[in-house]
């Protein structure tokens, strides 16, 4: 059964290279990107391979990946650039990696809200421990099946409680950052059950096993906030360039409308 799995992961893996080239960021968009980040930041990635395309369209969502920033990890540098994310992949299972991997990918930056540092550091610890760590094809493979927009009998409730092969050394992307915010008692999208009494209303959350989450649940997640890089140190748009108006004439325009 696992030599199964090996052999449709080396399948997914080849599903996984680029069916259309990532197009460029701007200079300015990438810089603001590796000034915006921090640790206990989740790093969605927009991939372009033919399997993330197949789970953007299942999961209804822009994103096919997640990483966890953490910062600089002392001793893990590719050409001199100091690996700052730690992911779960195909290719590689559970590894460390510079931002440079994904500048060329469109991101999105999800940042938990109001965590502590203690908690913080904590996540990130969680993960980075988790280097090393093997992929998990299995839950792959059930999470389409899960995902699969065709009636699901009681059983198949049952068994989706987790996913995946159930072995701890073993694990994807999303998963691998639940567990990390987990650890920590951070909520993603807990389930809420609200109990009456009479003389109070309260809202129980319930965990959900990472198995389940996918990479667009961080942006999903009321608990998680959205960073734009290109507004986060400041933004004005007068200082756009556009290129129906020549640039001496859209400075002018700017400077007119700050006198009026």
């Amino acid at each position: 059964m696992g030599r199964m799995f090996e052999n449709v992961g080396r399948l997914i893996a080849r599903l996984q290279k680029p069916a259309n080239p990532c197009e460029p960021l701007t200079p300015n968009y990438l810089s603001a990107l590796r000034e915006a980040l921090q640790p206990g930041d989740v790093l969605l990635v927009e991939g372009k391979g033919r399997i993330s395309g197949i789970i953007k369209y299942l999961t209804q969502s822009t994103w096919s990946h997640a990483a966890l920033y953490v910062g600089p990890i002392a001793g893990a540098a590719t050409d001199g650039e100091p690996h700052v994310l730690i992911e779960a992949n195909i290719d590689e299972g559970v590894v460390s990696a510079p931002l440079s991997k994904y500048l060329h990918c469109q991101t999105r930056i999800c940042r938990p809200v109001d965590l502590s540092k203690a908690d913080c550091r904590k996540v990130c610890r969680y993960a980075s421990e988790r280097v090393g760590l093997d992929y998990d094809f299995k839950n792959v493979i059930d999470l389409i099946r899960y995902l699969l927009p065709w009636p699901v009998t009681p059983r198949g409730h049952r068994r989706t409680i987790a996913l995946g092969c159930g072995d701890a050394s073993r694990i994807i992307c999303s998963s691998l950052i639940a567990q990390a915010f987990g650890a920590v008692r951070y909520p993603i999208l807990p389930k809420i059950t609200r109990v009456e009494s009479p003389t109070a209303r309260r809202e129980i959350a319930e965990v959900r096993h990472p198995s389940l989450y996918v990479p667009g649940d961080f942006d999903m997640s009321p608990y998680f906030m959205v960073v734009k890089p290109t507004l986060a140190h400041g933004f004005n748009y007068k200082d756009m360039h556009w290129a129906d108006l020549p640039q001496l004439h859209t400075t002018a325009y700017a400077r007119a409308q700050v006198h009026e």
